[in-house]
């Protein structure tokens, strides 16, 4: 590979990551080809960003950027693979993929900006999905409002009781 294409690959690799906050780093070594062309398709079908791209690309690629924490992982064979939106998605993908293929193997992350290791991916895929978190945050952001309002109506509805019960009290004497 001569330099200038070197330096679009770094050049692509760069403008592709700059708006990405989350990467994930995997091994692949050992994985046959057809077992790598599944995982591929499984990812695209996502919507996750699968690349084997060489380490010292990827080194340069990383360096200036929230990326470069994970320079010293870059070693051996090395898949990169990221998602615009759904970071809980792609790690519970990653972490489905290397359990059911040996030869698969998580390296390391940048989540965030924040590297995380096995147990960290391992705590991000056992996230409820995106759409049930945010379900769960409406329901507690609801919860006071709708308690205020049930607590405002039952003090109207009181105040109505009581003022029956007086004209009652009134025309019986």
């Amino acid at each position: 590979m001569d330099r200038n294409t070197k330096q679009e690959i770094v050049s692509q690799l760069r403008a592709d990551l700059s708006g990405i906050s989350t990467v994930f780093l995997c091994d692949f070594k050992g994985l046959t080809v057809e077992k790598d062309t599944q995982l591929r398709k499984q990812l695209r079908e996502s919507g996750t960003t699968y690349a084997v791209v060489k380490n010292s690309l990827l080194k340069l690629a990383f360096s200036g950027t929230n990326l470069d924490q994970v320079d010293d992982h870059l070693k051996g064979n090395t898949a990169l693979a990221y998602h615009q939106t759904d970071v809980v998605a792609l790690a519970k993908l990653i972490r489905e993929m290397a359990k059911a293929h040996e030869a698969f193997n998580f390296k390391v992350g940048v989540v965030e900006g924040k590297v995380i290791d096995v147990k960290g991916l391992e705590a991000l895929a056992a996230l409820p999905p995106k759409e049930v978190l945010v379900s769960k945050l409406m329901y507690m952001l609801n919860y006071p409002v709708q308690g205020l309002a049930t607590a405002l109506s039952g003090i109207s509805r009181n105040l109505v009781v009581v003022l029956d019960q007086i004209r009652q009290q009134k025309e019986e004497n």
